[in-house]
């Protein structure tokens, strides 16, 4: 697999099927997946995380493909998430994807920075859980040296994500590897259906779905850079490469952890829990290389992300969805304003994490869920485009398509679902505000505000939202 970038006809470089798959594994393969034994067995026996992986795998192999299959019919579309959201439901439902990935990423980012420093704890105890002085402002100096790296060229800054994304992969295959060798099929068996205290089954199984919606949120990420793409076959196969890596090593990770320690023992772990496994398996170096671990995999992630987090508002200014300021480049095609805007907000968030951190972890959460209305848009679109036959030659089976589009609508819905109603009516108050940056860049290119029902969906959203921001400014509503 090459991590080269190619130029095409002496324009800028582009990004070849090894750096797209990168930018999927790299910013699906954050923190999380170093959590992920405690995570799931807090909840589940071994059986029902297995049935919960299988729907799972199930569920995101179709938006896979549904990434891939967009990139093939729709090779026009560019921003994927928000190109898609765009190109089927109308310019102010495009602007609303394009916001909630953008809020969603770069508070992301805020935990990110949290988390590697909390993990760097272990070797420096005054980073404390990652929110002390000397650790916001190690994270502030890390901040902008990943800002002036991006600055200089997003594909240079591609192929060391490329480099970084390798780096992490190495801990956690020794992780695999090691567990393999330590697992117990015994202590694996033991209580397998969770039967003694955990509950139905079917509880567990929504438990496991429940860890599950976060850990795939990447999984559009060259999707994302397909402006940059050498080819929108590249994008198409990167999604599903990047998705099947990924995959693999979250249930090996999860299930083969279930050999070493029992379930509730697992579940009284503190994160990251594969340390206080790997540390079973063969003694105390086991908890420091995965530690390590973390730092490489967050690092590797924040650069993804930071890639990811300007890269939409970029291509909606370019475009006109958002205010033609989003869409200004430097010398190197770098996303000036959008950047500078970004890591600003983040560098705020961390700011603010000094002094409430419990109100940062609220809002993160509810950011968070922001993404999964992107993904639900994309599935819809992905579903209309197979219906009307569109990109497809005469006499080409639509029926593959047509079914990939349900399941994967399906569930998209269903993340939603189990993220919860609350935070979709709560994210309402993060979507308000964005109105007043879609009328922004309407005056500017001097066209209509709204056109049909949109006018009725942005009241909607402005009232909601203003309504969720009283109860919890009263304390009505708690997230």
């Amino acid at each position: 697999m090459s991590t080269e970038t190619e130029v095409q006809g002496g324009g800028a470089p582009k990004l070849k099927l090894g750096a797209l798959t990168a930018l999927v594994v790299g910013s699906m393969i954050g923190g999380g997946i170093f959590s992920l034994p405690q995570n799931m067995a807090a909840g589940a026996g071994a059986g029902a995380i297995l049935i919960g992986w299988a729907i799972t795998f199930v569920g995101m192999l179709m938006l896979a493909f549904v990434f891939q299959m967009l990139a093939n019919r729709k090779p026009e579309v560019e921003g994927g998430v928000y190109g898609y959201a765009r190109a089927g439901f109308g310019q102010y439902m495009g602007f609303n994807s394009a916001w909630g990935y953008w809020i969603s990423a770069w508070i992301g980012n805020v935990s990110y920075f949290v988390v590697m420093f909390s993990a760097l704890s272990l070797f420096v105890p005054a980073f404390g859980e990652g929110n002390t002085p000397v650790a916001i402002i190690c994270a502030s100096v890390l901040l902008w040296a990943l800002h002036f790296l991006v600055l200089r060229g997003v594909h240079g800054a591609a192929f060391i994500n490329t480099v970084t994304t390798v780096a992490k992969l190495v801990p956690l295959a020794l992780f695999i590897v090691l567990i393999v060798f330590a697992f117990n099929i015994d202590t694996f068996n033991l209580d397998f259906w969770g039967s003694a205290n955990l509950g139905s089954v079917i509880d567990q199984v929504k438990s496991t779905m429940l860890v599950t919606v976060w850990v795939f949120i990447g999984i559009e990420g060259a999707s994302v850079f397909s402006s940059r793409a050498s080819s929108m076959q590249e994008v198409g196969k990167a999604t599903v490469l990047g998705f099947l890596l990924t995959i693999a090593l979250l249930v090996a990770v999860s299930v083969l952890s279930l050999g070493v320690m029992t379930q509730p023992e697992l579940a009284a772990l503190k994160n990251p829990s594969t340390a206080y496994v790997l540390e079973k398996a063969v003694g105390p170096w086991g908890a420091k290389l995965m530690n390590i671990g973390l730092v490489i995999s967050v690092g590797g992630a924040l650069l993804a992300w930071t890639l990811l987090a300007a890269e939409v508002p970029y291509l909606a200014g370019k475009d006109g969805t958002m205010p033609a300021i989003f869409g200004k480049t430097n010398e190197n095609g770098a996303p000036t304003f959008a950047l500078w805007l970004t890591n600003g907000l983040i560098q705020l968030f961390l700011i603010i994490t000094l002094f409430s951190s419990a109100g940062y972890l609220a809002l993160l959460s509810l950011a968070t869920s922001m993404i999964l209305i992107p993904y639900l848009l994309c599935a819809g679109y992905a579903l209309l485009v197979a219906q009307r036959g569109e990109g497809y030659a005469q006499g080409e089976s639509k029926a593959r398509d047509l079914i990939v589009a349900v399941v994967a609508t399906v569930y998209g819905a269903w993340l939603i679902y189990a993220a919860g109603p609350k935070y979709l009516y709560l994210s309402m108050v993060l979507y308000a505000p964005g109105v007043l940056f879609y009328l922004w860049a309407r005056k500017e290119r001097g066209e209509k505000m709204f056109k049909g029902i949109e006018a009725a969906l942005a009241a909607v959203v402005v009232v909601l939202g203003a309504i969720a921001a009283w109860q919890l400014a009263t304390g009505a509503l708690s997230l």
